[in-house]
């Protein structure tokens, strides 16, 4: 599986942690930048373009990492196609790629150790979507959304 991975300054060392740590395990990993360390430079360059990676990349995943990964989600979610989630421990790691499919997930280097982060992000490529039908219709009806700009209907 290819994995696209972006990180700003404050997720620099995480980012190349887990390019060792991932390739070691087999993924085709993907670095997207920052290529070098720089404390002034902005997450939303290196998170747009991963997250861009992903959604013409069929079956691949993106990890982008910052300071608290809020950011950096929030940007990749700017991108058509891009269901990032914030993770933060193993369970959410895993139930946003069961229950939502995200295909990006930002993780905060600052708020975890590196083999904490490392933990959370496998978790997050080793787990699938779960295709059961009620997750499959709200994905499908945030997609639509995203494609149409039209507010859907409120439930009665």
């Amino acid at each position: 599986m290819r994995v696209y991975l972006a990180a700003d300054h404050a997720g620099f060392e995480l980012k190349a942690h887990l390019i060792s740590e991932l390739s070691a395990k087999g993924y085709d990993v993907v670095d997207v930048g920052a290529h070098t360390y720089d404390a002034e430079d902005d997450y939303p360059s290196f998170c747009l373009h991963a997250g861009m990676r992903v959604v013409t990349d069929p079956g691949s995943l993106g990890v982008v990492i910052g300071g608290s990964g809020n950011g950096e989600q929030i940007a990749a979610n700017k991108v058509a196609g891009v269901r990032a989630a914030l993770a933060w421990n193993l369970d959410t790691a895993r139930l946003c790629r069961q229950h939502n499919d995200a295909n990006v997930v930002g993780i905060g280097a600052r708020q975890h150790s590196l083999a904490e982060a490392t933990e959370i992000v496998e978790a997050f490529l080793s787990t699938g979507f779960s295709g059961e039908p009620r997750h499959s219709r709200r994905i499908d009806q945030v997609a639509a959304y995203e494609k149409s700009g039209e507010l859907p209907d409120l439930p009665a």
